[in-house]
């Protein structure tokens, strides 16, 4: 983080000096009788303190080598004044919810696909979210998990890592986004990272001032196989809804009319982003 700065300009024998020499120039008889100006106090200006970049800790349950998190890292780092730092598990671990290791962690350097340095930790999803607060003492001002291999949606919701790493990060009293791609003939993360980076940016100033609400959201992004995403709609999480429904491919080609869609199974399928505030602990 960076810490705050003030520079001081002094001025005010420049000043004075320049207002004395053509006074004395100008008296009529060479002698010392002209008046001179008094010097001016030194005159200070400070500029503005700079603000601290936002801090953000990344983290997933497909493990750090995986496309999607890498993907996300990328994207964040576009943003101006982020500080990322990412603390994943060492290996895949999707479907664990919110278990955790009991005991000591260990943890080690690796690097994302793209090269972004990263700490791969030996446990869950939540074991990495309190590996990088209790070990490595990061304090950021927002978790955000995934980008996820396939979308994490109604009874889906409490056995998913992404998930479970987000409630972990609440439960240190810290903002979460856990964010998903849904299943297709390709995964296109692509499409979600800006969806990703308008919501941090959205949500950018209450973030870094502590005023966000401590909640996870929830954000599941369709891969268009046909079509192209429909749109973004905040629904209610179906935690009752068919749970193999909810891990199917979305048709972003459908006219299936929004007032028509009942909850975020509904709306995925059909062919829309979907967005919701879940439950901070499973059942919730």
């Amino acid at each position: 983080m960076g810490n705050p700065r003030h520079r001081s300009v002094r001025r005010g024998a420049l000043v004075a000096l320049a207002l004395l020499l053509p006074l004395a120039a100008c008296s009529s008889d060479g002698g010392s009788d002209a008046s001179s100006p008094e010097p001016t106090a030194d005159a200070t200006t400070t500029s503005a303190a700079p603000a601290a970049p936002l801090a953000i800790l990344v983290s997933n349950d497909d493990g750090y080598d995986a496309e999607g998190i890498d993907a996300l890292v990328e994207g964040l780092a576009t943003l101006d004044d982020v500080e990322i730092t990412v603390v994943a598990p060492a290996t895949q671990q999707s479907g664990t919810g919110g278990s955790e290791t009991e005991g000591d962690l260990s943890g080690e350097d690796v690097e994302l696909r793209s090269g972004h340095p990263a700490t791969a930790v030996e446990g869950f999803p939540a074991d990495s979210v309190r590996y990088a607060f209790e070990t490595m003492g990061v304090e950021p001002d927002l978790v955000v998990t995934g980008i996820n291999e396939g979308q994490n949606l109604g009874p889906i919701v409490d056995a998913s890592g992404t998930v479970g790493a987000a409630r972990k990060a609440v439960s240190f009293g810290v903002p979460a986004l856990a964010t998903s791609q849904g299943f297709g003939d390709e995964l296109d993360y692509d499409v979600a990272v800006p969806l990703i980076l308008d919501w941090v940016t959205e949500h950018r100033e209450a973030l870094a001032a502590g005023d966000a609400p401590v909640e996870v959201t929830n954000l599941n992004v369709p891969s268009c196989d046909e079509g192209e995403l429909r749109g973004l709609l905040e629904v209610e999480t179906d935690v009752d809804g068919d749970g193999p429904a909810a891990l199917g491919a979305a048709d972003c080609t459908s006219t299936v009319a929004e007032s028509a869609l009942e909850g975020d199974i509904d709306a995925f399928l059909a062919g829309f982003a979907t967005i919701d505030v879940v439950a901070a602990t499973p059942g919730g």
